[in-house]
């Protein structure tokens, strides 16, 4: 299963995460899916509650992701992913990121951001049917 969205989100995503350099950001993705693709109509940023650790880790409060959901409910989307930065670290998950990965079937945006600059950007969709079982994925990222 692949993740689509338009060069202007992919682009505001990567942006968001040169301007909270060096913490992380955080942010929502509304859209649609169905068997083949996840497609991304609607970026939300979110706020990084995580005060004592923002340079490496993040956290979006679950009032912001009732109020992401209420959104997308009025425009008829839902909530079909994640977006957060690595700054000065690679663009791949981490134990922590695994950890705190709970919306199966979602996809997981992480791009690095090196010195301030976005660099690479990856998508892994995390699997399976309970806690238990769950796994990332590598995901595809279409541009359009």
């Amino acid at each position: 299963m692949s993740l689509t969205l338009s060069q202007q989100l992919y682009d505001q995503l990567r942006a968001h995460g040169e301007e909270t350099y060096p913490h992380e950001c955080c942010g929502i993705l509304l859209g649609k899916s169905d068997a083949e693709n996840l497609t991304v109509h609607q970026l939300l940023r979110a706020g990084n509650t995580r005060t004592d650790r923002a340079h490496d880790r993040y956290h979006i409060a679950p009032q912001e992701l009732i109020q992401a959901q209420r959104e997308g409910r009025k425009a008829g989307l839902d909530i079909v992913g994640f977006y957060h930065s690595h700054p000065d670290h690679p663009a791949q998950w981490s134990p922590t990121d695994f950890a705190e990965a709970h919306w199966l079937g979602c996809a997981y945006i992480i791009t690095a951001i090196e010195k301030g600059h976005a660099k690479i950007t990856n998508s892994f969709l995390l699997t399976g049917t309970t806690e238990d079982d769950k796994a990332f994925i590598d995901q595809t990222i279409t541009v359009f």
